[in-house]
């Protein structure tokens, strides 16, 4: 879909890094994650070309509140539009 990517979300951390370990509802949901799938670049109403920011295979940083939660079988995706990408990772 243009305009859009599929993100794979991290792992929610169960430890801390000094050790302790998290109840399973503690947290939010991930805001990271590696892109799996990048539509095409997204035409604005206004004619403007918006090219993907994001290649496959990217990590980024995305809005806690941005995009869609998928399921295809049993694993959770994120279904984001370009804007709710804040960073690339690497």
């Amino acid at each position: 879909m243009p305009g859009y990517v599929l993100v794979e979300p991290t792992e929610k951390q169960t430890q801390t890094a000094g050790g302790i370990y998290l109840p399973d509802n503690a947290g939010d949901k991930p805001q990271a994650g590696t892109v799996l799938a990048v539509g095409a670049d997204w035409n604005t109403e206004h004619g403007a070309l918006i090219k993907s920011p994001v290649k496959v295979g990217d990590q980024v940083v995305y809005k806690k509140w941005g995009g869609n939660d998928v399921k295809i079988m049993t694993t959770e995706y994120q279904f984001l539009k370009f804007e709710d990408i804040l960073a690339i990772i690497k």
